[in-house]
């Protein structure tokens, strides 16, 4: 069923539904209440280009199931920019998942960002804005589509706005109060009309921002649409392809910087290698660092604990989705700082460790153990989530995000059936009626 933050979104009446391309019927609903997008006749006569901006594997993760619905829609054209993190070699030359996954490029935006440094950073994000609005201009996409909070997804949101292209944000209204993404994220919110959001706080959160309410569509994380119909790799399979034991207990671990603490969260990846030297037959595969400012150093730490035993430690700058939601699935625990852990891990049934305060402000599973940045507390914490009770535990109850999704179907029935002349002008939404 889709959701807007005030209830149900009814379907066309004269639509038939059809199967989507993760399986099943796509769902029809009834308004608790009039809106105004129930009524949407949509222009059969011209296709909407919606232009998807992804800069990183992170993001890619999350918008393949999206990109894949709106490319299924007869009513839809697909155009795909791609920017950032996934141009960069050193972080592994991402863009080639999606050729590899059946989508063609349309435009390549090198923003040009060679240090880790906060000023390199905001020169980048120029660079990303200038590149970014200039294949808008060749594309003439009819929606722009973002999802997250990074400086590159930013710059596409500014782009867009500036160009008077209506933008659609995936994953607002969250929180994260110790990195810099949380502003980034919030500004994204304001220049967005069209917003799909994870949970229903988040929707509270995005309407208290002004934004009118049904605008605000509570569609769960499109992530978890993975789990609907892929068949996982198993810990067997996982172990050939990476070269790593996996014969005992093993941990998914991802440590990003931490862009608002003075070292960029450096000191607690010391503390997180020390505490996993503790468990000594434990194996861990570690997901690359993203671009973030600090991230060198945090990338020099992980090299020198990865080294040390390479066939029970193993550094991979991208798993994709599918062998990562794989590799969670097998794992005994995630351990880290990414949003992962607090969103796809307990969907899995996985235990997560969360360190540190990069997703303070993200609703938590009854599976997320949170830890500070000490080595001390961080064994503690794995020790808990390795304990067969806190496990029962973990499977007898709900996540937070849910099992699985249908994130992709309902935003890109959204998106073809939103009337575009009423996201040309934006409207600050009053919760309470200003004097």
């Amino acid at each position: 069923m889709l959701w807007t933050s005030n209830g149900p979104l009814a379907l066309p009446r004269n639509r038939n539904p059809r199967r989507s391309c993760f399986g099943g019927l796509r769902d029809q609903a009834k308004l608790s209440r009039p809106f105004t997008l129930e009524r949407v006749k949509r222009n059969v006569s011209e296709i909407r280009k919606i232009c998807v901006v992804t800069g990183s594997r992170a993001d890619y993760g999350h918008l393949s199931p999206v990109m894949r619905a709106i490319a299924e829609a007869p009513e839809l054209k697909l155009q795909i920019v791609v920017c950032g993190q996934h141009l960069d070699v050193k972080f592994g030359n991402t863009w080639e998942a999606l050729p590899a996954d059946g989508f063609d490029i349309d435009e390549k935006v090198d923003i040009g960002l060679t240090k880790d440094t906060s000023l390199a950073t905001a020169e980048a994000t120029g660079r990303a804005v200038a590149g970014l609005a200039q294949a808008f201009e060749n594309l003439k996409p009819s929606i722009v589509l973002v999802l997250g909070d990074r400086f590159e997804i930013f710059a596409a949101g500014a782009a867009a706005t500036l160009l008077r292209i209506p933008l659609a944000h995936i994953h607002g209204g969250e929180m994260t109060e110790a990195a810099m993404d949380d502003a980034l994220r919030q500004s994204l919110t304001k220049m967005a009309v069209l917003h799909f959001v994870a949970a229903e706080p988040y929707a509270a959160r995005v309407r208290q921002m002004g934004e009118k309410p049904d605008h605000v569509f509570v569609t769960g994380a499109p992530g978890l649409d993975y789990l609907n119909t892929k068949t996982f790799i198993t810990r067997g399979d996982l172990a050939k392809d990476l070269n790593i034991d996996l014969t005992k207990k093993f941990f998914v671990a991802t440590y990003h910087p931490v862009t608002l603490e003075h070292d960029y969260g450096a000191a607690a990846m010391e503390q997180l290698t020390l505490a996993l030297e503790t468990f000594q037959d434990a194996s861990v595969i570690f997901t690359g660092v993203n671009s973030d400012p600090g991230y060198a150093e945090i990338q020099k730490i992980l090299l020198r604990f990865c080294s040390s035993q390479p066939y029970k430690r193993k550094l991979v700058q991208s798993l994709g989705q599918y062998r990562y939601l794989s590799a969670v699935k097998e794992a005994d625990a995630v351990v880290g700082n990414s949003s992962s852990g607090l969103i796809e891990a307990p969907a899995l049934f996985t235990p997560t460790v969360n360190i540190g305060d990069r997703q303070k402000g993200r609703i938590r599973s009854p599976s997320v153990i949170d830890s500070d940045e000490d080595a001390a507390e961080i064994t503690s914490a794995i020790h808990r989530a390795l304990d067969p009770d806190f496990l029962k535990s973990v499977t007898s109850q709900t996540p937070a995000y849910g099992h699985s999704g249908n994130a992709a179907t309902q935003i890109a029935t959204v998106l073809k059936t939103v009337k575009l002349e009423r996201l040309s002008i934006k409207q600050f939404h009053d919760i309470i009626p200003a004097p």
